[in-house]
């Protein structure tokens, strides 16, 4: 896959936008209430390993209906992808608005400043720009990262045991016994918790509380709030009344905890991250009871979450802020929960390549609508440019999306990108509207060591790996050209106009 970087410039030729031709926020946007030269502010929610199993996505089980009520607020993005499936890339790409190989950040070791010291981030840009910009909870995978893209000193909620928030004595305890027998260097504990406790007990309704004091104090101001809460990440830790919503009767495994049919042995991971903690099996599959439980606490910490962002949208309602403020919610990257028998993220696989997206814009025409329209996490940075009237940096490679709040419908990206690293192999994916297509490629000769295509008209679930049947050759001859042009041979054919 080719990672030739495209100036600004070409960038924009390539798709047919020019200055003169890209329409502006205003142009773009019918019926705001703002004034034309308002600045609004910007609620940045990010949600750490929250996969599209969402109420506003479909789920029956799921009850998160402060996240439903943006959705009706604003344009759901049914289709957008990160650009790995692990936490500091994927939040890389959103905050510098590069793909990995660009940044050659493809592991949790390294921080953006670190990769790319001189690139313009997102908050950075912001505050270039007259804006207040506020971290809270985690929004970089490192705490500290990006310190000059801030106003105000990064805020994260310390919780007990290195962060993790558990609560009750009997997880306390047993962190302890762990610690004795030397089996805990990782300070990691049971895989959940669900103590009898306020919300604010736990770190991210701590970050909440902070988040909304910065409301608060910089409401006559133009702010750029990030808000990153740490769960559904593992622990599983949230209050009781939060698991109480689920009963364990209730809770359904996955349909198909089988590997894919044809699956290469690059595709798949051994959950380590799971298994690391205490009373996870650590070899073989996961037994059902303990897989309800697990899918029941990862519920009970969406609904948490999802209490903590209704926090956030009353505040904005209260201060007569929501018609004045951009709001994107997006979850860094999915996450199993016993599809194809694995759990966690880390690989190319839908279920952890596609994300949640919503954008609520002040006065867009879209609002309450969905869009199938491919987008990628690369694209959130130059849409938040455009919906707050800024110039595009010129280093980026995504492409705005905020066309789309116009006509939801309007044709759009043929593809997205993801990738995921196995040493010295690199897995490229791409997702057209139909098929997910894979190469695992020698990260030095670019030989293909092993493909993967999966047909989503007949096989949403990526049960069968076609790559090898005949039938699908000129298929995969198609796509594995495509994924050779890479992300610029996949850009609209015209240009998105107002």
């Amino acid at each position: 896959m080719t990672t030739r970087k495209l100036s600004r410039r070409r960038f924009l030729k390539a798709v047919g936008l020019t200055a003169a031709g890209w329409a502006t926020r205003d142009v773009l946007l019918s019926g705001q209430t703002a004034e034309p030269q308002t600045k609004w502010n910007v609620l940045f929610i990010a949600v750490d390993d929250l996969r599209p199993q969402l109420g506003c996505y479909g789920a029956e089980q799921i009850h998160s209906p402060h996240i439903d009520r943006l959705a009706k607020e604003g344009l759901l993005f049914e289709r957008t992808y990160c650009q790995q499936a692990l936490s500091a890339p994927s939040r890389a790409s959103i905050l510098s608005g590069v793909r990995p190989d660009t940044s050659k950040i493809y592991n949790l070791t390294t921080p953006l400043r670190t990769a790319l010291p001189e690139v313009l981030t997102l908050p950075e840009h912001f505050k270039q720009n007259g804006y207040v910009t506020v971290s809270v909870g985690k929004i970089y995978h490192h705490a500290k990262d990006d310190r000059r893209g801030w106003s105000v000193e990064p805020y994260r909620a310390a919780g007990d045991w290195q962060g993790r928030g558990y609560l009750t004595a009997e997880a306390i305890a047993q962190m302890k016994d762990l610690d004795r027998k030397n089996e805990n260097s990782a300070g990691i504990g049971p895989a959940w918790e669900a103590a009898e406790v306020a919300d604010e007990a736990y770190p991210d309704g701590k970050d909440t509380d902070y988040a909304i004091e910065q409301i608060r104090k910089y409401q006559n101001r133009p702010f750029f709030l990030a808000m990153g809460f740490h769960k559904p990440h593992l622990p599983f830790n949230a209050p009781k009344r939060y698991w109480d919503r689920y009963p364990p009767e209730s809770i359904r495994l996955a349909d198909n905890p089988f590997l894919p049919q044809g699956v290469p042995s690059y595709a798949v991971t051994n959950w380590s991250e799971l298994r690391s903690y205490a009373g996870i099996p650590q070899r073989g599959p996961c037994p059902d009871e303990l897989a309800r439980r697990l899918i029941r606490g990862y519920y009970a910490c969406v609904s948490y979450v999802d209490a903590q962002i209704g926090r956030l949208l009353d505040e904005l309602e209260r201060l007569e802020l929501r018609q004045r403020t951009v709001v994107v919610l997006w979850g860094d990257h999915g996450w199993k929960l016993g599809e194809h028998g694995l759990w966690s993220k880390h690989t190319n696989f839908e279920l952890d390549t596609h994300v949640p997206l919503i954008l609520s814009v002040p006065g867009m025409a879209a609002a309450g609508r969905r869009t199938a329209g491919l987008t990628e996490f690369v694209d959130i940075y130059p849409t938040l440019c455009q919906a707050c009237g800024l110039q595009t940096p010129g280093h980026l490679e995504g492409l705005s999306f905020l066309p789309l709040t116009v006509d939801p419908d309007r044709p759009w990206k043929q593809a997205a990108f993801s990738q995921y690293p196995r040493g010295r192999i690199m897995g490229y994916s791409l997702r057209s509207r139909r098929y997910r297509y894979t190469e695992w490629q020698d990260r030095s000769s670019r030989e293909v060591l092993a493909r993967e295509l999966y047909d989503h008209q007949d096989d949403p679930g990526e049960n069968r790996n076609c790559a090898r049947l005949p039938e699908y050759a000129d298929t995969v001859k198609q796509l594995s050209e495509q994924l050779r042009r890479g992300w610029q041979g996949a850009l609209p054919a015209s240009a998105p106009s107002g």
